[in-house]
């Protein structure tokens, strides 16, 4: 796994064989962010890693300057994996990036019906098999967790499409990975 851009810029992490979660491919990764530059200023930008997995993701986002970055995951050894990349970058000069980021152990869903904090952006990518991804664009923006103008990226398999959702901005596909992109 490799961070993309920004002030960690090429810095890699191996993910133990073990887990289950699948990170995002660079390719896929490096093109959606490319794309979202034209919809938001990441630079001190509040942001949401939902299903955080190996926390691709999340490191993407401090790369790239956001703050505060919070990440929920509820499986416990890769929520371990997610801090101890922070804790690494940290260590080799990311000054202050623990003070930045929160890694939360907890179930993506219930994190959502108690969160009070809004964000800019969000980001989730849950596991592509679970029954809940067609109702999740509506879960999100229906809580109250985007600000006004905040974009909602939702990565997920070929089977769904959210081109008739009244927030819907656009879809993007790079390879197998799907992206489907929305404004508050």
């Amino acid at each position: 796994m490799r961070i993309i851009t920004g002030k960690f810029k090429g810095r890699h992490f191996d993910i133990p064989r073990s887990f289950k979660a699948r990170p995002t491919t660079d390719f896929a990764k490096e093109n959606i962010f490319n794309v979202l530059t034209h919809y938001i200023d990441f630079d001190g930008a509040a942001a949401l890693d939902l299903f955080a997995g190996t926390g691709s993701i999340t490191l993407e986002l401090l790369s790239r300057g956001c703050s505060p970055v919070i990440s929920v995951e509820l499986d416990r050894d890769h929520h371990r994996f997610i801090t101890t990349c922070i804790d690494k970058l940290e260590s080799t000069g990311g000054e202050e990036i623990t003070s930045a980021s929160k890694v939360l152990r907890a179930d993506v869903f219930r994190f959502l019906k108690t969160c009070r904090q809004q964000f800019d952006f969000v980001f989730a990518d849950p596991p592509y098999a679970l029954k809940e991804i067609p109702q999740l664009p509506d879960f999100v923006l229906g809580r109250d967790v985007l600000k006004p103008e905040g974009i909602f990226v939702l990565e997920h398999g070929k089977d769904n499409a959210f081109e008739s959702h009244p927030n819907f901005l656009e879809h993007r596909a790079y390879g197998s990975v799907n992206f489907s992109i929305f404004r508050q």
